[in-house]
């Protein structure tokens, strides 16, 4: 059976409550949820463990958020949203200045936390994907600048969402991603949640690249969770 890969999100805050709200209100979002409660601890996992996005709370006792994000930065871009009780702008500003990616000010409303929390996660796949403007498999090239797929040496004619779709499974080859997810990253989480969405995008991408002859599908269907990108490297 095959193992779903969520994205990891590491919550820094001193106040149990906090962190407990934080947890409930992320809980249907497919995302593995980790804890710290001061700064020093938050480091040593963040040394030790793989995150996909930081939430940092600002106030903490002996090592506030702002010492912790200056660490962070001296040795990791992982994506970094920092929680603050302060709505001066110069807070702000010194938070996203320290090299902190987005802010919310408590209290915060459910839905504002996981927007900003999905749209992180969204350009951190960008991002990982930027740092690779070529991806090469069997019969199967993605050029990223010019945003194509060509299958055999000939241009698949995907639409740029198709083209995104195709791209983001490509990117991580054999991890499975449920259509919840799919969704937020291509389409983002104001999208009306319908599954068939994804399902007639990923069914389009299949005829597309059909017509050019490919003698294997590169999508695989995980039923009942979402699809993945079978990897086939150059000649095999």
């Amino acid at each position: 059976m095959k193992t779903l890969e969520k994205p990891r999100l590491l919550i820094v805050d001193d106040e149990w409550n906090m962190r407990n709200l934080i947890k409930i209100y992320l809980r249907q979002e497919h995302i593995e949820l980790v804890e710290a409660q001061n700064g020093r601890e938050a480091l040593i996992l963040i040394e030790n463990q793989r995150f996909d996005l930081i939430i940092l709370d600002i106030m903490m006792p002996d090592m506030d958020g702002w010492e912790v994000c200056r660490t962070i930065r001296k040795q990791s871009n992982i994506p970094i949203l920092m929680l603050t009780a302060r709505t001066d702008v110069e807070d702000i500003v010194r938070g996203l200045s320290e090299g902190a990616d987005d802010y919310v000010t408590k209290p915060f409303a459910p839905e504002e936390l996981i927007a900003r929390v999905n749209a992180l996660l969204r350009r951190t796949t960008l991002n990982t994907v930027e740092e690779n403007q070529q991806l090469l498999f069997k019969d199967l090239t993605f050029d990223l600048d010019a945003k194509v797929v060509t299958v055999k040496g000939k241009p698949a004619r995907l639409t740029p969402k198709e083209f995104e779709l195709l791209y983001l499974l490509a990117s991580h080859p054999n991890r499975v991603f449920t259509r919840d997810i799919l969704l937020n990253r291509i389409w983002g989480p104001e999208h009306i949640r319908d599954d068939r969405t994804v399902d007639t995008h990923v069914k389009n991408i299949r005829e597309k690249i059909r017509k050019q002859h490919l003698s294997y599908d590169p999508i695989q269907t995980i039923w009942g969770v979402g699809y993945q990108f079978e990897k086939v490297e150059r000649g095999e």
